[in-house]
């Protein structure tokens, strides 16, 4: 995802480093933390689906959603009657929220149940989360969650109207407290149990895309774009 497509993103002199938290400080294998801008961007940009914690009536609720990063700023879409989004407007200074991105990346068997583990990567982000009114502003945004899903689809297809747009609400987060946590590796078996005849080691775990099937009123004559074939 660009870093230059509109005014949200981020400067020349964005920090290479987030300042870590009291919320974003793990309390466990904090040598798998980290806050390193290039790394959290990465883990972001290599997905499109999060999921997004906030508290409604006093009860937590947590969302899976698209999103789109630019720059230094995330923008989460959806209907305008959904709850976070309806709540965003309604809180003048931001509501609150959580967002989480998690890729899974092996399944870690070791000899003993308590050492199985999962190779992942992961990014959370605190924050607080506003409703985007600014009509470019907010088309930027939508173009950039299309493209987050496959790049380049947001100049392959009609833009929304002002009645698909009305119906839209999107919500932007900026990144200021962020962490990321990566494991690697594989198991981390006790020594007493190396001799174990038990079957230990990682499973890779990769998303994987299918041919791409056209819709059946599809026009023969257009063609499959080369950025789908690509996948």
């Amino acid at each position: 995802m660009s870093d230059t497509l509109s005014p949200a993103a981020a400067g020349p002199g964005e920090a290479a480093t987030y300042p870590p938290t009291d919320r974003t400080v793990p309390t466990r294998s904090k040598d798998r933390a980290s806050y390193d801008t290039e790394v959290v961007h990465s883990i972001l940009d290599a997905a499109f689906l999060c999921h997004l914690g906030f508290v409604r009536d006093g009860a937590p609720v947590v969302l899976p959603t698209l999103y789109g990063r630019i720059g230094s700023t995330l923008y989460v879409h959806g209907s305008t009657g959904s709850r976070p989004l309806r709540a965003a407007k309604e809180e003048q200074a931001g509501l609150p929220v959580c967002l989480t991105v998690t890729h899974v990346d092996g399944l870690v068997l070791a000899r003993s149940a308590f050492h199985h583990s999962m190779n992942y990567r992961s990014v959370v982000v605190h924050g607080l989360a506003r409703d985007v009114t600014d009509p470019e502003e907010r088309r930027v945004a939508l173009d950039a969650i299309v493209d987050q899903v496959v790049d380049g689809r947001s100049k392959d297809s009609r833009p929304a109207n002002a009645k698909e747009l009305a119906a839209t609400a999107v919500i932007r987060l900026d990144l200021r407290e962020v962490s990321a946590k990566i494991r690697t590796g594989g198991p981390n078996d006790d020594a007493e149990d190396l001799a174990l005849p038990y079957w230990s080691g990682v499973v890779p775990v990769a998303p994987a895309y299918a041919a791409p099937i056209p819709s059946d009123d599809l026009d023969p004559s257009v063609a499959l774009p080369d950025y789908l074939a690509s996948l």
